[in-house]
């Protein structure tokens, strides 16, 4: 069973910076895709970023473009999502997955199916 572990969400004021971090353990896998959704009190859960395993592919949503940044340590199963100049519109539970079947090294999809591996949520609030 992969477990997926978060850190480093938090209360941060209008424009300052988070680095989020989520980590996948256990039976020996391989992990392609890694991406970055949020769910807002109320709303449904949204794509933020993906990168492909390679590294070399990326994609954000428009809304976190210029400001947010995913990368990857593949050596460690982990990802990363520094946030940066937050609003108070960016606050929400912020959830990492993973994608271990598809088997490419340069896919980076949007949509929450693409995935069968997920974070339990790291709360971001973003006070004005």
């Amino acid at each position: 069973q992969v477990q997926v572990v978060e850190s480093g969400g938090g209360l941060v004021q209008a424009g300052g910076s988070l680095k989020l971090s989520c980590a996948a353990s256990g039976p020996t896998f391989s992990i392609y895709a890694m991406g970055w959704f949020r769910q807002a009190p109320g709303k449904e859960r949204e794509f933020v970023a993906a990168i492909s395993r390679n590294g070399g592919n990326t994609d954000y949503a428009d809304s976190v473009k210029g400001r947010y940044i995913i990368s990857r340590d593949s050596a460690k199963n982990t990802v990363y999502l520094q946030m940066n100049s937050l609003k108070p519109e960016d606050t929400a539970v912020y959830y990492c997955a993973f994608d271990t079947t598809r088997g490419s090294y340069y896919y980076a999809p949007r949509t929450p199916r693409e995935y069968e591996h997920w974070g339990q949520g790291t709360q971001v609030t973003v006070s004005s």
